[in-house]
């Protein structure tokens, strides 16, 4: 019978897929980041003083695995170009005045903090990040989410700096767009739970 550590470590699994998954967006790759961050845990047990949750600690050690994988694709084979996915440039201009300030205001998101405690508002920010282009998608993970410096990321991907903040800008308003439409618009129930 496994002890208790394997068994909570068994029990962290799907969050852990479910985080690898949205980041790599490949089940196989997300599947071997996870198996390692298990295997890491088990070798490190004695590591884990329980200051923490241990879901905190294996998140902290599958974001280093998701790191590694990454720059390990960006060895492996040549990223597409960025600039594919950013056709959309005129029509994110589109939506400020000449002075830089909103032609149309965005609508209230009332309190955000609230929906962060709300377990549907994740799945619906998962949503909205699989629906960015894997580029986008790719940069804003490392960048917001496994909290790389920007250099780190340009390093990564070969891409300057300038280039890699606009890709972040139109991964935000992509997602506060997606957002807007599904969980903040005035047909969702906002605060419904």
């Amino acid at each position: 019978m496994p002890d208790d550590f394997e068994s909570q470590l068994e029990r962290a699994r799907p969050t852990l897929m479910r985080f690898a998954v949205l980041q790599l967006r490949d089940e196989q790759s997300a599947e071997d980041v996870v198996q390692d961050t298990l295997l890491a845990a088990l070798q490190g047990r004695e590591k884990f003083a329980g200051n923490a949750q241990l879901k905190t600690w294996l998140v902290s050690i599958l974001k280093n695995k998701i790191v590694d994988r990454i720059r390990q694709r960006s060895r492996e084979a040549p990223l597409p170009s960025l600039d594919e996915d950013e056709g959309d440039g005129d029509a994110f201009d589109a939506l400020f005045a000449a002075d830089g300030h909103w032609q149309e205001k965005p609508a209230a998101w009332g309190n955000p903090e609230a929906s962060l405690q709300q377990s549907r508002f994740y799945d619906v920010m998962e949503l909205c990040m699989k629906a960015l282009p894997e580029n986008l998608a790719r940069v804003f993970t490392m960048r917001e989410i496994l909290e790389m410096e920007t250099e780190e990321i340009c390093k990564e991907l070969a891409i300057s700096t300038s280039n890699c903040w606009v890709v972040l800008y139109r991964a935000r308003m992509r997602l506060r767009e997606c957002l807007q439409l599904k969980w903040f618009g005035d047909n969702v129930g906002v605060g419904t739970e």
